[in-house]
């Protein structure tokens, strides 16, 4: 009730007292981890002011409920609903203590403040506004699920406030798409506590994109709500609490995951599981016996290399790089990693490094087609390039000889090579006229090579070949 004063603290000890000046609109109000936008004025008990928002001109933003301020406001602004203004009494052990914050606020301070709350946003959970949680209860202890945890939840889905979807799901997180989950769903999940309850407002990316879904009458491009209830959860083992034996087994099973992602054009997803065998056994010196080292350099061996052909796939070329140099750090004459690293040297323009790859290969495999082929479109490429850049400079030479020849007082004013000054830019030739000296050596060439019956030259099955 406006005008009177109410103890607020879970303790119900006094600490923060409440009263409304002026009441606020409709009955929701901001929930932990939402970002709050209040104005405030704080006092001394005497009256004496001693900050502003108002004053400075400008809203005071802070998370609710992480720590960012004095605890009589985490507990005080969270009472408040749109357009409120409330004042509150606030005890030192809910502000700064014994030992106050000089030199404007002394120690074992009762403070008051005024606050009024404008507005506030939920949690952004993917950090780029595409997926926004409002947290309805709060869950229980610290822990959330982690990749491979199984994972059960309730939830509800909306469209325009409709429902239009409701389920109860157990699923392996990191494999939530198998399950039908949403992505967005998924990534809200790996950061919640058992039993908590939270709203989610999804966009098309995380949902289902351009392209809707048909069988639950979403259209595409449609930005969805999510009511969610994390019921239960059993966390995946890390690595540091395998022994080396649970490390191969759970190994070859994220293997055969990746693989599975791989082909249905996952790629991303392939790496996350493939990328999981390199966690579990790159440092992993217990192994015993022979067949147990033997085993543990072969799945690392087929975790880069399968690594290296999902960023061939996704066209992340350095990334290939890197892959293929941990597997020649182990098997310097690996004619995978050589061959792919290849192409991604030469997708890169990276003739002579790439044709190195290529003609590697080669030797170690005299009758590798796809190797010969790939080196041949190196070359071709390569030669392509040069007569390019000859043709560019040979067109901007011309000219500048024309531009001489013409009169210009370029070659006739430019003082002796030394210290660069402004009157040595005066009579150079315009931009525009330079710009068109390169473009016009570039008219007619092209980038494909044709080969000798006629076709462009493709990559062969070495390139495709999965170490699975």
């Amino acid at each position: 009730m406006s005008g009177e004063k109410i103890d607020i603290t879970p303790a119900q000890d006094g600490g923060v007292l409440k009263e409304i000046l002026r009441e606020g609109e409709g009955t929701e109000g901001p929930a932990k981890g939402d970002s709050v936008s209040v104005h405030y004025v704080g006092t001394l008990e005497d009256g004496t002011e001693f900050d502003s928002s108002r004053a400075r001109g400008e809203h005071f933003k802070f998370t609710l409920g992480k720590d960012q301020v004095i605890k009589a406001w985490d507990i005080g602004v969270a009472t408040m609903k749109k357009g409120e203004l409330a004042r509150f009494t606030c005890k030192a052990e809910y502000a700064y203590g014994e030992n106050g914050s000089p030199p404007k606020i002394p120690p074992n301070a009762t403070l008051i403040f005024e606050v009024e709350l404008f507005s506030w946003e939920g949690e952004d959970l993917s950090k780029d506004g595409g997926i926004i949680r409002h947290l309805v209860k709060e869950g229980k202890g610290y822990s959330s699920p982690n990749d491979g945890a199984t994972v059960t939840l309730k939830y509800k889905g909306f469209l325009d406030n409709k429902e239009f979807e409701s389920r109860e799901v157990t699923f392996v997180q990191g494999d939530g798409d198998e399950a039908g989950l949403i992505p967005g769903l998924e990534v809200a999940t790996k950061k919640m506590k058992k039993g908590e309850v939270a709203r989610l407002d999804i966009a098309p990316k995380y949902a289902y994109g351009k392209d809707g879904c048909a069988e639950k009458g979403v259209p595409g491009d449609a930005r969805l709500v999510y009511e969610v209830e994390m019921v239960s959860f059993e966390k995946a083992k890390e690595a540091w609490e395998m022994n080396a034996a649970e490390k191969l087994e759970e190994s070859k099973i994220v293997k055969e995951k990746g693989t599975a992602y791989f082909k249905k054009g996952s790629y991303s997803k392939a790496i996350t599981n493939y990328k999981k065998i390199v966690s579990f056994l790159e440092h992993e010196t217990s192994f015993q016996t022979d067949e147990e080292k033997q085993l543990k350099e072969q799945l690392l061996l087929a975790a880069h290399l399968n690594i290296a052909m999902c960023h061939l796939k996704l066209k992340e070329y350095v990334e290939t790089e890197d892959s293929c140099a941990k597997v020649l750090e182990m098997d310097p004459d690996n004619v995978k990693a050589l061959f792919r690293r290849g192409q991604a040297l030469l997708e890169r323009n990276e003739y002579e490094s790439a044709s190195a790859d290529f003609e590697r290969v080669i030797q170690l495999e005299p009758e590798n087609k796809a190797a010969k082929n790939q080196l041949t479109l190196c070359k071709h490429r390569e030669k392509q390039f040069r007569e390019r850049e000859k043709k560019l400079y040979a067109n901007m030479f011309k000219k500048l000889a024309e531009s001489k020849d013409g009169g210009s007082p370029l070659y006739q004013t430019m003082p002796e090579v030394g210290e660069w000054n402004n009157e040595m830019a005066k009579d150079m030739m315009p931009l525009q006229d330079e710009k068109a000296a390169f473009e016009d050596g570039e008219k007619g060439e092209g980038d494909a090579m044709e080969t000798q019956n006629g076709s462009t030259a493709n990559s062969a099955t070495v390139g495709e070949d999965m170490d699975i």
